[in-house]
């Protein structure tokens, strides 16, 4: 079934269609529950695909098919909709509970509402029915809104807490991203830890904020430390984040240890100065 996309001023005359029952059932998916399924209506479709730009209403119809020989009563609810920014209304008596004959279809029109200052991007929800028996079926809905595509992200909150190194991922941009990361550390003496860039198991969709954390068991003992985490992503710019830290061995107290990292910045200042001082030895003689 094509899409429709009409003015925001379409909305009223669409939520007061009637809810329309066809006789016969028509295909649709295996179903999540005995007896009846939901599927987007039409035929063909695994779920629900829209675009549109903000400030657009969105029309669609879901078929819920009673197969069995009892009535059927089932409620219908958006999920995952409004953290999306999107709204969902369904037309006449499915707003509250639907009731559908034996071996009868419904099909229930709905519109999907757009925010006019939404962000270009993909959003994701679903569309869940719900028997009396608290059995459900769910289809996933797709929308797509119009606009420029823009990559970008952060990395904020980078913190070392024991063996762990943690920080947020936040996309900034409007396009979802699977974003690389390298770690590298820095102690008194050099460098401590430095990991090539990675892919990681994540899909950050647009606006969203995601704790992370990387681990560090072989972490120094006494050390004191600048780590600085490196994330990229297809088309956005590098982004950094750092953070300092001071590791100090079980037991030791406050003076100890202050005393002992100062010796150990103590020797590494030696061994420049040292350096510096030494004379090249390839030169000719004179």
């Amino acid at each position: 079934m094509p899409y429709a996309t009409a003015a925001v001023a379409a909305r009223a005359l669409l939520v007061s269609l009637p809810l329309l029952l066809a006789a016969t059932p028509a295909p649709a998916p295996a179903p999540a529950a005995a007896g009846w399924s939901a599927a987007p209506a039409g035929g063909g479709r695994p779920s629900f695909y829209a675009e549109g730009a903000p400030g657009a209403v969105i029309e669609d119809t879901v078929a819920v098919t009673n197969r069995g020989t009892r009535p059927l009563t089932v409620r219908l609810r958006a999920a995952g909709t409004g953290a999306a920014g999107l709204r969902v209304v369904f037309a006449g008596p499915a707003a509250a509970a639907l009731d559908i004959p034996a071996r009868t279809r419904a099909e229930v029109p709905f519109t999907v509402t757009v925010p006019a200052d939404a962000r270009p991007g993909d959003r994701t929800g679903e569309i869940v029915v719900r028997d009396a028996d608290g059995r459900e079926s769910a289809v996933r809905l797709l929308f797509r809104v119009g606009g420029p595509e823009l990559a970008a992200l952060t990395v904020e909150h980078v913190a070392v807490r024991g063996d762990r190194i943690t920080y947020e991922l936040v996309n900034r941009g409007t396009t979802a991203l699977v974003p690389r990361l390298a770690v590298h550390a820095d102690g008194v003496l050099g460098a401590v830890l430095d990991r090539a860039p990675r892919t990681l198991r994540v899909h950050l969709l647009p606006g969203r904020r995601l704790k992370l954390d990387e681990p560090w068991p072989d972490r120094p003992a006494l050390d004191a430390v600048t780590v600085r985490l490196t994330v990229t992503a297809p088309g956005a710019p590098e982004a950094t984040g750092r953070a300092s830290a001071r590791f100090v061995p079980w037991g030791a107290t406050a003076g100890t240890a202050a005393g002992a990292l100062s010796a150990v910045a103590a020797a590494a200042l030696t061994v420049r100065r040292r350096r510096r001082r030494e004379p090249s030895r390839g030169g000719a003689l004179t």
